[in-house]
């Protein structure tokens, strides 16, 4: 890993039969426009974009296809099933994203990230039609990305009902409020990469800003989706750019190891061989 490539390829991220070049993944929704959407996942530099199957409409207003703004050969899309309720409503947009882009000849045609919420107010996974839903997709030939709580218990059951990549919440949908129990995202970890260190954990929801992105890989995520973050920003195209490079700060942070907490200082400068008074 050299300083002119703080990600080295060494460090691409494996999650199920797909090999991400980056470790942040941008969606698509809430920007201002299609042309500012597509600025901003250039600049972010992801490699996954994720696309609501339910929600976007792919003609805009103005008439403008949103599949003209995403290049199918440079993209590696993921379809979810954001605004599904119930578990046969969300399997049945998977299965409509995997034939959209089947169409298209892109490889994410084989999988899904799988939203089934719980209510409109808090935009809460609703955990029991979360694993049933998994269960049906995974047994479908479906690679299942599983949006979930930070819940050790249901992120365990979700990964044993054979979901490739449980996506526990820093918050909620789109509150910007960050990572807001990192305690539980550890113990998160912990069980899911047990006895699997390879296993791709990827905090999903409520980032507002770079540095939630930075905890979330400081604490060993293995990549950050965030949507909201990016279009509702100020400037958008900043903000890109800095979720990025605090992708990259914390993800080289927790490769480096960071020094223990200590409740007294320590010295910086040795305190053998000082100039006597």
């Amino acid at each position: 890993m050299s300083l002119e490539t703080p990600v080295a390829e060494a460090d691409l991220l494996q999650v199920g039969p797909h090999q991400l070049k980056n470790r942040l993944i941008v969606g698509t929704g809430k920007y201002a426009t299609y042309a500012q959407m597509q600025q901003s996942l250039e600049l972010a530099e992801t490699h996954c974009v994720t696309v609501a199957i339910r929600r976007e409409r792919l003609v805009n207003e103005q008439g403008e296809n949103i599949l003209d703004f995403l290049d199918p050969k440079r993209y590696l899309l993921l379809p979810n099933t954001a605004g599904c309720f119930n578990a046969e409503d969300a399997v049945r947009h998977a299965r409509l994203g995997r034939e959209i882009l089947s169409q298209l000849e892109n490889p994410g045609a084989n999988w899904v990230k799988l939203e089934v919420l719980g209510d409109k107010k808090t935009l809460l996974p609703d955990p029991v039609a979360t694993l049933r839903a998994t269960e049906q997709l995974v047994a479908e030939g479906f690679h299942v990305l599983c949006y979930t709580t930070d819940d050790p218990v249901t992120a365990k059951r979700l990964k044993e009902a054979g979901a490739t990549s449980v996506m526990p919440a820093g918050s909620p949908i789109g509150s910007g409020q960050g990572i807001l129990n990192p305690n539980n995202l550890l113990i998160c970890l912990e069980y899911l990469k047990e006895n699997d260190p390879d296993y791709p954990v990827i905090v999903d929801a409520g980032v507002g800003t770079a540095s939630d992105v930075a905890i979330a890989m400081e604490l060993g995520a293995d990549g950050v989706l965030l949507n909201t973050g990016i279009a509702k920003a100020k400037d958008p195209l900043k903000m890109a750019l800095a979720m990025q490079a605090a992708m990259q700060a914390g993800r080289l942070a927790y490769l480096a190891g960071r020094i223990p907490k200590k409740l007294y200082a320590t010295a910086s400068s040795p305190e053998e061989g000082v100039i006597g008074t």
